[in-house]
């Protein structure tokens, strides 16, 4: 993606997740479960999503150096949440909107700078958008090229940010074939002569995928799905 493209993808993202929790506290209630993220409910969805917002928001428009003097924000009823949450997306909005992308910032990955910030808090909002679609039901493809770029971002940020020592001991090469980018990405790449697999799939939805709100089943899997799947998993976040 461009990086003039991430704000805008960004309100898409923040609007889906209003409009679909709306819809979804309707037909199903706080207290549905989210099936991409087992143990919370609705409710610890959108919660969620606007504490990080909140925090990220914080982040930027003090142009913090580190998270110290950060307040939590205090737990909203659920009656409040909706409304809450739109707020924090807004906030989080426009202090990006107002910030140059190259301003040093602090982040919890090598690249300290407001950039990092908005493209994580794109693919943040845009998977955890794919979690409350879940809850109603109505699950919108993910664009190809977010799909990438969020493929991408999981590829050079997260898995070193996991494993900073480079793939750990019994990794397998795992192939990421974006059909619809026509593109391939390599999950544990050098640490075999040989992929354990090969996975095809439209980049959405190895983004999903990767992030395990997908199982591999939905997608074309040649060779050891068992361990493709295993190797994947290997790759979380505190």
């Amino acid at each position: 993606m461009e990086p003039s493209a991430y704000l805008p993808e960004l309100r898409r993202a923040d609007a889906r997740f209003a409009d679909a929790a709306a819809e979804a506290v309707l037909a199903t209630g706080w207290a549905a479960p989210v099936p991409g993220c087992p143990g919370w409910t609705l409710a610890d969805l959108v919660w969620h999503l606007g504490s990080v917002q909140h925090f990220w928001a914080w982040v930027v428009r003090t142009r913090a150096p580190d998270p110290g003097g950060y307040d939590t924000p205090r737990r909203r009823p659920d009656d409040e949440l909706l409304g809450w949450s739109a707020g924090q997306s807004a906030e989080l909005e426009t202090a990006l909107a107002a910030a140059d992308p190259a301003e040093r910032v602090w982040t919890w990955a090598p690249r300290h700078d407001v950039a990092f910030v908005l493209r994580r808090q794109v693919h943040e909002a845009v998977v955890h958008t794919v979690d409350v679609e879940q809850v109603l039901g109505d699950v919108r493809p993910v664009p190809a090229d977010v799909g990438l770029d969020g493929l991408d971002e999981w590829l050079e940020v997260v898995v070193p940010g996991v494993f900073p020592d480079g793939p750990p001991e019994g990794a397998h090469p795992v192939v990421l074939h974006a059909i619809d980018a026509g593109v391939e990405r390599t999950l544990f790449a050098g640490s075999r002569p040989w992929p354990v697999a090969t996975v095809r799939g439209n980049a959405g939805d190895l983004l999903l995928a990767v992030w395990r709100r997908v199982p591999l089943e939905v997608l074309t899997v040649d060779g050891d799905g068992l361990q493709a799947a295993a190797m994947i998993d290997r790759v979380r976040l505190d």
